[in-house]
């Protein structure tokens, strides 16, 4: 998925359909000279409905197309028959969408099933037959109920991406890198911060054709939580990871304070951020000799007694097999419970 493809904020204008005005017709026929009302009710106007899709990864779709417009509902007509139902208009979005309606800033609802629906415009609902105004003292109403006119509004589509692991790391700790050598994807990979300004998503293949799906999400940086950077654009991605996989080059002066500086932005963010499963991986660990990588395990084994942790290199290829494994481990252990 390339960077320009990957569009999770979006804006659209829905109007839905009128309703079809009643019919006033009266029955006239060879031998029936003064037939009662036979109208027919309109049909109902066609509904705006968003459709969760989990063959879908992206709003992209949506960019170029920003404005809705469902089907008119048709008029009755004689012998009571009911004019057609206006054409409902479909939006595929996909899993993850949380749907806000913009005037209002009020959130309607988040799609997480295949298949889950919502209407965003109601159709008009269609005017009745001059056959429903017959009575005993009335005998020939010669009017009908014209169509409701539809409903009209602006909603915000906003994706939360829907990945199994999700990469957290301050700017240039490698997880663009790691994403690379793991996955198909192909996120652009260069020495300054914020190469990633959109979440990467790559499919990581495991043992036996297993799968599961890894975001790298742009860098953090300390005040995240007060939306400096890109703070809420990134934290967002990270609430509907299943666990959280914490990228520290071993190059960094201070391993642990690293490691509490991002968890920190997490729990300011969001507290329940710190329910999720933790890995801490140690990158770009082929500038360690093993006399450094023996003393830092002595000082890691220390500090992160809860937390487990190892050591690997994306570019020397070490150690990712590893990675998978614990990260398949816990994905599964997840699963079960």
């Amino acid at each position: 998925m390339t960077e320009g493809n990957f569009v999770d904020y979006v804006k659209i204008h829905v109007a839905s359909g009128k309703g079809g005005k009643g019919s006033a017709h009266l029955r006239r026929e060879k031998y029936i000279p003064k037939g009662g009302p036979d109208g027919g009710d309109g049909g109902r106007g066609g509904h705006v409905i968003l459709r969760a899709n989990k063959n879908m990864w992206t709003l992209y779709h949506l960019k170029f197309k920003r404005h809705y417009k469902a089907g008119h509902g048709g008029a009755g007509g004689k012998q009571t028959s009911t004019g057609a139902d206006g054409e409902d208009v479909y939006i595929e979005v996909p899993l993850g969408t949380v749907v806000k309606n913009t005037d209002t800033g009020e959130i309607l609802r988040e799609l997480m099933e295949h298949g889950d629906e919502l209407i965003l415009a109601k159709g008009g609902k269609g005017g009745l037959g001059n056959s429903h105004f017959k009575s005993a003292t009335r005998q020939t109403p010669r009017y009908a109920q014209p169509g409701m006119e539809g409903e009209e509004g602006n909603f915000t589509l906003e994706m939360k991406v829907l990945a199994d692991v999700g990469l957290v790391g301050f700017p240039n700790a490698g997880k663009s890198t790691l994403l690379s050598v793991v996955t198909a994807a192909k996120p652009k990979i260069a020495n300054y911060e914020f190469t990633t300004l959109k979440p990467n998503l790559g499919i990581v293949e495991y043992r036996d054709y297993q799968t599961f799906v890894m975001a790298d999400i742009p860098g953090i940086i300390e005040g995240a939580a007060e939306g400096k950077g890109l703070g809420h654009y990134f934290l967002r991605h990270i609430e509907r990871n299943s666990t959280l996989l914490f990228l520290i080059p071993a190059d960094a002066n201070d391993i642990k304070k690293q490691y509490e500086i991002l968890l920190d932005e997490l729990r300011r963010y969001n507290p329940e951020m710190l329910d999720k499963d933790r890995l801490i991986a140690i990158s770009k660990s082929d500038m360690l000799d093993e006399e450094l990588k023996a003393e830092l395990k002595a000082e890691l084994d220390g500090e992160f007694k809860e937390i487990p942790y190892l050591f690997f290199s994306s570019v020397a290829q070490q150690g990712l097999m590893e990675l998978k494994d614990k990260l398949w481990e816990m994905l599964n252990d997840k699963a079960d419970h």
